[in-house]
């Protein structure tokens, strides 16, 4: 997150903690909220995601000491009328307010306003006390993503299987560094590994990307001949992933860290596996609910019948019809859904009764003989209730 966006985000604010809070109880509730909004413990909650990332990038800042001076002072330089009304000597208040050394007041001093500008501007200003601001650090990885599919069993039941992807990798043959086999990068003798350089000017002092080592703080001599001195090569590779029971269809799983390599000693992305279930031959799934539709005959729905029920384990349970059971009428089959949550899901049973497409002869007089004792229409409550 670029510094200057820091003007518009209390990061306090959305850790719910005081500005003077110790960076020990800052990373008790930093992970205490991480728990919470976690993605992999809020499956389905996209607004839990959006906390999340909230949450991860305001104790970026926050958990570390060194951000978190530099934050504070933009947020109270900003806020507080450095760049305000009271501007460069307007009125009190601002770091370089013109209410001079007495009480509240606070006199110009150089040295402020480097310190602030090297800060929000690449952070290569001269700081006080004659220390020089980090250059161009480790840069995180990028986030990637791949998608598997899965037979709807396995997406009910769970399993642990591989996802196949071609991306950037630390090299496997300098492991990242680099420089060739028996050989080290060395240090930049232009920037003194800082990977910036300062352009003074009077009383400011801004940085640039050092020229000679391209920001990176080292001189690699003798590249890697397999990646030619980037320390990343693009190769094909397995990552293994635990897919939990009851995954729904179009769900994404975090693989923290198996993404794309950081640059400069920074930290891996994160890989995310978005997951494809394949349809059922029987089963329709809704919610942690399995649907079936089960065709029965008019004479098991006429007279009743114990009927079995496929369930997708394999196994089966008997439904007990009742005499008279309508087409479209659905029972419940207590947890015999997906096993999700604390909480199975049912097995939601509708019943459709199947008319036959072609009868035999007997068939056909034996259906006469049962309309000619069947006196009343189905229709009739239309014809009365018409009247």
């Amino acid at each position: 997150m670029a510094q200057h966006d820091w003007l518009d985000k209390d990061f306090y604010k959305i850790l719910g903690v005081k500005d003077d809070v110790s960076q020990k109880e800052l990373q008790k509730t930093y992970r205490k909220l991480a728990r919470t909004y976690h993605p992999d413990a809020n499956p389905d909650d996209p607004k839990a995601e959006d906390r999340f990332k909230q949450i991860s990038e305001a104790y970026d800042v926050l958990g570390d000491a060194e951000k978190r001076k530099e934050y504070d002072e933009v947020r109270k330089y900003g806020a507080g009328g450095g760049f305000g009304s009271g501007g460069f000597g307007g009125g009190g208040g601002g770091p370089f307010g013109g209410a001079g050394s007495g009480a509240g007041g606070h006199t110009f001093d150089p040295s402020d306003l480097s310190d602030l500008l090297g800060g929000m501007f690449g952070g290569g200003g001269r700081r006080r006390g004659g220390g020089a601001s980090p250059g161009h650090g480790p840069m995180r990885g990028a986030d990637l993503e791949a998608e598997l599919h899965l037979d709807f069993e396995d997406s009910v039941s769970g399993l642990v299987t591989s996802v196949h992807l071609t991306s950037d990798a630390a090299c496997s043959t300098c492991s990242g560094s680099g420089a060739a086999k028996g050989t080290t990068p060395q240090r930049c003798g232009k920037c003194s590994g800082r990977g910036v350089i300062d352009d003074n000017q009077g009383f400011f002092s801004f940085s640039q990307p050092c020229d000679s080592c391209g920001g990176r703080g080292k001189i690699i001599t003798s590249p890697c001949a397999t990646c030619r001195g980037s320390g990343v090569e693009r190769k094909p590779r397995q990552v293994k992933v635990r897919i939990p029971a009851g995954v729904k269809d179009g769900q994404r799983i975090r693989l923290k860290g198996r993404g794309a390599p950081g640059r400069n000693g920074g930290p891996a992305g994160d890989l995310f596996v978005k997951v494809a279930v394949e349809r059922h031959k029987l089963f329709e799934r809704k919610g942690n609910n399995l649907h079936l539709e089960l065709p029965v005959s008019f004479v098991e729905a006429a007279l009743g019948a114990n009927i079995k029920v496929p369930t997708l384990d394999g196994s089966t349970v008997t439904l007990k019809l009742p005499p008279g059971t309508r087409s479209g009428r659905k029972f419940r089959v207590k947890g015999r859904g997906v096993a999700s949550g604390a909480t199975p899901g049912d097995l939601m049973v509708n019943v459709v009764v199947a008319v036959p497409q072609k009868l035999n002869e007997p068939q056909k007089k034996a259906v006469e003989a049962l309309g000619n004792v069947l006196t009343e229409s189905p229709r009739s409550h239309l014809y009365r209730e018409a009247d």
